[in-house]
């Protein structure tokens, strides 16, 4: 029986050949960054600027997944804004059923997350009480009206970032920056095995390199079976 990882791991070193040294480079260095401890839950962002800068702060603090409800809006990533952080970045999108939300969190609680939603009222604690140990999804809501009530009844545990100044929320954007930054600078400082497997790191490769092709990742794809059947 063939070897599937051995398999991929060839099918990833013939594929970077056609991508530039410098970013095969960033693929191996970036993936060992990556974590899937933290993910990041946006339900009904609807404009495009928020929606693009929250992408790009997943991208930069090494948050693989990102989970986009749609219930009432179409989530659409402003181009300019984004920078092509969606292509490095793992996006599962939940828009076919009447309650999107609890079909998000259901799948995210088969997978051992714990649900956090965001919001700047009352919450069971502050970002710098919680608990970062544990598998964690952020869930953050629309530009003005928040989570919704389905959002934050089922969730875990509510979280807020402490604000001391007149206004009562942070953009969402930054929101998600904050939060961020923060998670991650403790995980990176722990002893927590926040890092990726070997087989998701693989996995991860081979989108990226796919992505980069473009293309040429099917005729590519097609001469490397080609040739290992000879």
């Amino acid at each position: 029986m063939p070897d599937l990882h051995s398999e991929r791991e060839r099918l990833f070193e013939y594929l970077a050949q056609f991508v530039t040294e410098r970013r095969r480079h960033l693929f191996e260095d970036r993936v060992q960054h990556r974590t899937r401890h933290v993910t990041v839950v946006l339900e009904d962002i609807y404009q495009s600027h928020n929606a693009s800068a929250c992408l790009r702060s997943c991208d930069c603090f090494g948050v693989q997944d990102v989970h986009i409800i749609e219930n009432r809006y179409t989530f659409s990533p402003n181009r300019d804004i984004v920078l092509g952080a969606m292509q490095w970045l793992t996006v599962t999108k939940y828009n076919q059923r009447e309650h999107n939300t609890r079909e998000c969190y259901q799948v995210l609680r088969d997978r051992g997350y714990r649900i956090v939603a965001t919001s700047p009222h009352a919450a069971d604690c502050t970002l710098e009480q919680y608990d970062f140990r544990q598998k964690t999804a952020l869930v953050f809501g629309t530009e003005l009206e928040g989570i919704s009530e389905v959002a934050r009844r089922e969730a875990d545990e509510i979280l807020c970032i402490p604000l001391y100044g007149f206004t009562e929320s942070l953009n969402i954007s930054v929101a998600v920056a904050v939060c961020l930054h923060h998670l991650t600078w403790k995980l990176r400082n722990s002893d927590v095995p926040w890092p990726l497997s070997d087989e998701e790191k693989l996995t991860i490769k081979l989108d990226w390199v796919r992505r980069s092709l473009g293309k040429r990742r099917e005729a590519l794809e097609r001469q490397f079976f080609e040739q290992q059947r000879r």
